[in-house]
């Protein structure tokens, strides 16, 4: 294969999750019987321009297009997030009312709501049906399709060209970088701003985050590989904020060369990424080692307080929370089962293991003696709706970085 943002086959892999199934496909009871399909989630790291990426791609069509069930994070903290994010970017962007803001895979459109409660024209873009059904009944008009240069050209001939476009946790998903790149700048104005947000491959490392690393994210972004492949497409990364969402992400802003003045910090951030040594092969060896002690803990921990007679589920399923679940080879035999908030999950069956997810009313009504924290990345606000689990004796085991108990 070929690197997908410089083309360079100098790829080095330095991570192995084995063969797992991807992560959003939750089974019906009718479907259990069906074998489940396994790719390779293998990570590899670019030596010419420093992309991590993933060597082998599966089919967007598999992985979209077929009753998706992630909907955007409705969690508190994440519906503040997409609040600050379109408040900030109008802000730091000086939009107007009636400037058009496009969000490419918008899914149930939160973050366009937030765009249309500062007075803005709205457009989304997402493949998955079920999901724009829903986003239509909130009132945000979205395109049923992958983002193109069709679809591009579809919104600049109804609507104009837009002021910003937004991809949050979406831009790492694509495999065809540079024709995504070719219909962004068919559908921003000359001042136009494209803006994504995604985890920081720093933060990956650092925490050892290795369950965000699934078949739907291609890429684990850095700035430095950000910086000559935008430059490629006659655009510049400008501003760059961090942000603790999703274990720490970025939200980078894009524009047309020399529209926007570029901030210092860009310079110093790739700087401090090459002092860390995140493209260094050896600190790669280092942290894939500790991924396999992450695994090694976890399973003796959980294997040995099943030994004991404890009772185990876990809590949420966030697409993360599957790499885990494969990756470890945690089934039915150790976790009894996984609760949701979501309606797209309950009453499925998770990828792979085939846990049955249930509502997250189960916890208290069971109320085994321990609860994996699958999305630890809410794991304060999650800890905190359920005090009356921790009340009554249960204990919390958040897996990343480290697995430990919190009683």
């Amino acid at each position: 294969m070929n690197c997908r943002m410089c083309g360079s086959t100098q790829l080095h892999k330095f991570l192995d999750l084995g063969f797992t199934p991807p992560a959003d496909q939750f089974r019906r009871k009718d479907q259990l019987r069906e074998p489940d399909v396994h790719y390779p989630l293998q990570v590899v790291m670019c030596d010419g321009c420093g992309l991590a990426q993933l060597n082998h791609v599966v089919s967007p069509e598999v992985l979209y297009r077929n009753d998706y069930p992630y909907e955007s994070s409705t969690t508190r903290t994440g519906q503040a997030h997409w609040s600050e994010f379109a408040s900030s970017v109008v802000e730091r962007l000086k939009l107007k009312p009636q400037d058009l803001a496009v969000d490419i895979g918008s899914n149930v459109g939160v973050l366009l709501g937030a765009f249309k409660a500062n007075g803005m024209r709205v457009q989304g873009v997402d493949p998955a049906a079920n999901i724009v059904m829903i986003a239509q009944a909130n009132g945000i008009d979205t395109i049923c399709d992958f983002f193109n240069e069709d679809t591009a050209r579809e919104i600049v001939s109804g609507k104009g060209p837009a002021s910003v476009v937004t991809a949050t946790n979406v831009f790492a998903h694509v495999d065809d970088l540079d024709a995504f790149m070719r219909s962004i700048k068919a559908l921003i104005s000359e001042r136009g701003v494209f803006i994504f947000e995604a985890p920081y491959f720093v933060n990956l490392l650092k925490q050892n985050e290795y369950d965000t690393i699934y078949h739907e994210h291609l890429s684990y972004l850095s700035v430095k590989p950000l910086i000559s492949f935008f430059h490629k497409h006659d655009m510049e990364v400008f501003h760059i904020e961090e942000r603790d969402i999703h274990g720490g992400s970025f939200r980078v802003h894009v524009g047309r060369r020399g529209q926007w003045p570029v901030s210092p910090d860009i310079a110093q951030m790739v700087q401090a990424e090459v002092g860390m040594g995140i493209y260094d092969h050896e600190k790669l060896a280092e942290f894939a080692a500790r991924v396999r002690r992450n695994k090694d803990e976890l399973t003796w921990m959980l294997h040995s307080l099943k030994h004991e007679g404890k009772r185990i589920a876990a809590v949420s399923a966030p697409a993360k929370g599957m790499t885990l679940l494969n990756y470890c080879g945690l089934d039915h035999d150790l976790i009894d089962f996984v609760t949701e908030k979501s309606k797209l999950k309950i009453g499925r069956f998770t990828p792979g293991a085939h846990i049955p997810v249930v509502s997250d009313d189960e916890l208290l009504t069971s109320q085994p003696d321990y609860a994996l924290l699958l999305a630890w990345n809410f794991a304060e606000e999650i800890m905190r709706n359920l005090h009356e689990f921790r009340k009554r004796g249960g204990k919390f085991i958040i897996p990343i970085p480290f697995p430990r108990i919190v009683d």
